[in-house]
């Protein structure tokens, strides 16, 4: 079945900044999740353009977690190789303010209430960043994107099984870090 140009393109404007966030926690470089992503966005049009656009969510994070899965492949082997000339590049300066996903609109929270907000996202944010890269993955596909474990076990090239233990395993971790964080 072909679907209509213009709704791939809505479709690929609506993921690209979640897709950069992800990639964002992956990488922790912006420059290289940018690449990542338009390599998963392109691949994905290329692919995946004619299959019906219930399907192209699961399938489009199969294509972005590939890629980052690529890259990991890639940075181990410079590693190994190269420790001597290239240091681990580190990019803390928060560039993707556009992309992050937003706390709750404060609305009349005090500032106190908004402190507390922002502090508890911060945390999230830096426990997110420390999750084994598998386990980060399924969180943020199930929990944030919303996938159900089939779906996130598509995109993830692996079995429900898989998704349950690293989902699992994500939420034990992210529990035992923000506990009395809340916001």
């Amino acid at each position: 079945m072909v679907n209509d140009a213009q709704a791939l393109d809505t479709f690929l404007a609506a993921i690209e900044g979640r897709a950069f966030y992800m990639a964002r926690l992956g990488t922790r470089n912006d420059a290289d999740a940018l690449d990542i992503v338009q390599e998963a966005l392109a691949r994905f049009a290329e692919r995946y353009a004619t299959k019906a656009a219930d399907e192209w969510k699961p399938l489009f994070y199969r294509v972005l977690q590939t890629r980052i899965a690529d890259w990991h492949r890639r940075e181990f082997i410079r590693s190994r190789f190269f420790i001597v000339f290239e240091s681990r590049k580190e990019q803390t300066d928060g560039h993707f303010s556009e992309t992050r996903p937003e706390a709750p609109d404060p609305g009349e929270k005090s500032a106190e209430d908004l402190a507390a907000t922002n502090f508890f996202m911060s945390e999230l944010k830096s426990a997110l960043a420390n999750l084994p890269h598998r386990q980060r993955q399924t969180f943020l596909l199930r929990a944030w994107e919303g996938l159900s474990v089939a779906e996130t076990a598509l995109a993830m090239q692996c079995s429900e099984g898989t998704v349950k233990t690293h989902y699992s395993r994500a939420l034990a971790v992210l529990k035992t870090h923000l506990e009395g964080h809340g916001p």
